[in-house]
């Protein structure tokens, strides 16, 4: 279990039902560690700023985190974390490895069309 405050995916299902379900998605698929830590941190600390994106974390390891660790996207990724981005229901980002607040924010303002704050 990732001990994150972050909504917690546990199947391809549940992914895939966020992804239907809403606008904007964010997942980070990963572990409790160094490269993965400042990712979920990123997450929650602009979760209250960008209110139309709905942030979720999925273990990298669980047996259905292959529903993003399989996406031609990320097959040639080489760090933790996947982090995904959905645009009503179609992905539109993959990027790996460590990403600070700022990165992660630059990626939620061209993915999801918000103005640079």
């Amino acid at each position: 279990m990732l001990e994150t405050n972050l909504t917690h995916m546990n199947s391809a299902a549940d992914v895939n039902a966020l992804v239907q379900e809403h606008d904007n998605v964010m997942i980070c698929c990963g572990r409790m560690g160094p490269m993965c830590i400042p990712v979920y941190e990123a997450m929650e600390d602009l979760e209250d700023e960008y209110t139309d994106v709905k942030f979720a974390d999925m273990e990298f390891d669980h047996p259905e985190a292959g529903v993003i660790r399989n996406l031609p996207e990320c097959k040639n990724f080489m760090s933790l974390p996947f982090v995904v981005y959905y645009k009503n229901g179609q992905l539109v980002q993959a990027t790996s490895g460590i990403q600070s607040t700022s990165q992660v924010k630059a990626n939620l303002n061209t993915n999801f069309n918000q103005a640079a704050a």
